[in-house]
């Protein structure tokens, strides 16, 4: 799926027809009979109403009917008015709404689903993917994001969301675009994060109902044809697969077969299996499926951004591609559990303010599952920096050595990110300056609660890669799906007390508790979590010599940003903890992305407009590909 949004002026006749020479060639009108909703997208993934002068449209899979859209817009006389529809449908889904000549149009919480959007001789217009916006005004690379994309583990948000083209924005979380009559557009607040107040029993019962709404969202649209879903092991595909066990096109489970003989996943894995007889579960042999960090030489046809992912790229397309030969057309992926569900320290901060007397048995569990000591970690609770000022403080940091991962806790508002070691001075200067320009704005975090804000940034970054790998097995026949970063489960598990769920010596209560009675109660008790590091190593020593070949003549050495000895001596001689090789996977991301830009053709010369349309610049091929 692909498409743009436009205002209902005009304008939108001739850029239509720019958009139509790119490839965009089905239209959905406004009720004025301009152009709408200009796009390409499978049979299926459109449900759209209209009542009078008012139209909408959602764009995706989402459980609803024109029925439901037709009595919301019958209602509605604003684009405010719709809050109340977006805030209960179920799915993951792009919402689009056009209101006697205004436009609403937003994606998801996670940004599984986002909207970018730009001006254009004074008109706004909005996109599921900056490619066609960037096509249309020639936009260039924003070489200081690009900066920061080097950082690890991540860039902090509000960076880790500012596109990598120049004048093109993302819409920041709970907002949706509003197009006015003029072609003027304005970012609208339409929700905010719920407090953490409900107790665990109902917290667990609406997680439940979300999720369960969630599979069937994707089970409905897969209708006769078998759903796939992973089943690692891990208690949040587990939980997936029992919830889809009942599709009547049948069940295809997927796990990979473990590099690490002590890989617990697949002894939980084989005790699921054996209690959904009725599905097939293919185990996806480890001599046959591409390692990690395979054909990082291939360039990438997305070239949104650099991929965060892209040390799996070719194991995801494998799988897809043996998925589409068992009759899948849709998978659920577990991913999106840990950002929601796992115990964060951060929490205690909140805690410890709220409820002190609970505190005191959560800082005791944390102590000694961590090695914490008590003076660090009471000075540690005891300070409170607001989110601006955490925000200089990484700026400050960018080089220093990593955070010990025990005895001194960190709650601050995230992981203070590092520059890799092979950065050179002018990428670190300039990602500290993207820092401390950020925090002189004074942003508010996503949350008011630490450990929300921290929920919600995980969420919308696991939403940014899934978008991303959705279009990559949507490529090899499968589209993917990741039911936990849903609007309605991300608003319900946020909204569960947060000493109910932040306990460490219980592994995820929530989702346990949601799950009763669906998936078998031996499986629910797993309190462990497997790590993935001897596949890191093993992968990395397989690939050395792509990898090495990839130091060469580096674009990223050619933006000065990145010293190619530096990176070669690491590749060399690997760093024994595993965490050190994060900042191998941003900078390798971010080499592929520049790599596929300059191997990817130009878009076509978009036709010229109808004489009766307006005067538009034509769009002149941009040096590199749309995103």
């Amino acid at each position: 799926m692909e498409f743009v949004v436009l205002p209902d002026t005009p304008a939108g006749v001739a850029l239509a027809a720019r958009l139509r020479a790119l490839g965009l060639g089905r239209v959905v009108e406004h009720a004025s009979g301009r152009p709408w909703i200009v796009g390409d997208w499978p049979a299926g993934q459109v449900v759209s109403a209209a009542a009078g002068p008012r139209r909408l449209a959602v764009l995706g899979c989402a459980l609803t009917s024109p029925e439901q859209l037709t009595r919301a817009l019958e209602r509605a006389r604003t684009p405010r008015d719709l809050d109340a529809l977006a805030g209960t449908l179920a799915g993951s889904f792009h919402l689009a709404a056009s209101l006697d000549g205004e436009v609403r149009v937003q994606g998801s919480l996670s940004t599984a689903r986002q909207v970018f959007h730009t001006t254009l001789d004074g008109q706004t217009l909005a996109a599921d993917r900056p490619g066609p916006l960037v096509a249309l005004t020639d936009a260039a690379v924003d070489a200081g994001t690009l900066a920061a994309r080097l950082l690890a583990p991540w860039p902090p948000w509000p960076l880790a969301e500012q596109p990598c083209w120049e004048g093109v924005e993302a819409l920041p979380l709970g907002h949706y675009l509003e197009l006015r009559r003029d072609g003027t557009g304005r970012t609208v607040r339409w929700w905010s994060p719920p407090a953490p107040e409900i107790p665990l029993a109902e917290g667990a019962r609406r997680v439940r109902a979300a999720l369960a709404d969630a599979v069937a969202a994707r089970a409905r649209q897969a209708a006769d044809a078998p759903l796939s879903a992973d089943l690692s092991g891990g208690m949040d595909s587990t939980s997936l697969s029992f919830l889809a066990a009942g599709h009547p096109g049948g069940l295809v489970t997927t796990r990979w077969e473990a590099t690490d003989p002590a890989d617990e996943d697949q002894l939980w894995a084989r005790r699921a299996c054996a209690a959904i007889p009725d599905a097939e579960h293919l185990v996806l042999p480890r001599d046959e499926a591409p390692s990690w960090f395979a054909d990082l030489l291939d360039p990438d046809p997305d070239v949104e951004a650099p991929f965060a992912w892209i040390r799996t790229r070719a194991r995801l397309a494998y799988q897809a591609r043996r998925l589409a030969e068992r009759g899948s057309t849709g998978h659920l992926t577990g991913h999106g559990g840990d950002e929601l569900f796992l115990a964060t320290p951060l929490a205690l901060h909140t805690i410890a303010r709220t409820h002190p007397w609970r505190a005191v048995r959560h800082l005791r569990a944390h102590r000694a599952m961590g090695r914490w000591r008590l003076g660090p970690a009471l000075r540690a609770l005891a300070a409170d920096p607001s989110f601006a000022q955490w925000f200089a403080g990484s700026a400050r940091a960018l080089t220093a050595p990593p955070p010990e991962v025990s005895r001194r806790p960190d709650f601050g508002w995230g992981i203070s990110p590092r520059m890799p070691t092979w950065a050179t001075d002018h990428a670190v200067e300039t990602a500290r300056h993207l820092l401390r320009e950020t925090a002189r704005r004074r942003p508010g975090p996503l949350a008011p609660l630490r450990a929300q804000h921290a929920n919600l940034q995980d969420v919308r970054l696991c939403g940014d890669t899934l978008r991303r790998v959705d279009r990559l097995t949507s490529r090899n026949g499968v589209a993917w799906h990741a039911p936990y970063v849903d609007d309605r489960v991300v608003e319900a598990a946020l909204a569960i007390r947060l000493e109910d769920v932040a306990l460490p010596d219980r592994y995820k209560p929530a989702l346990a508790e949601a799950m009763r009675g669906t998936v078998p109660e031996a499986n629910l008790g797993r309190a462990s979590k497997s790590e993935y590091s001897a596949e890191a190593y093993a992968s990395l020593r397989r690939h050395r010599a792509e990898l090495l070949e990839l130091t060469d003549d580096m674009q990223l050495s050619r933006l000065g940003l990145v010293n190619a000895d530096a990176l070669r001596t690491t590749l060399l001689a690997l760093p024994p903890s595993s965490r050190s090789l994060m900042p191998l996977i941003s900078t390798f991301a971010c080499e592929v992305w520049l790599r596929s830009l300059a191997a990817a053709p130009a878009p076509p010369t978009p036709a010229a407009e109808p004489a009766s349309a307006p005067a538009a610049p034509s769009a002149s091929a941009p040096s590199t590909s749309p995103a």
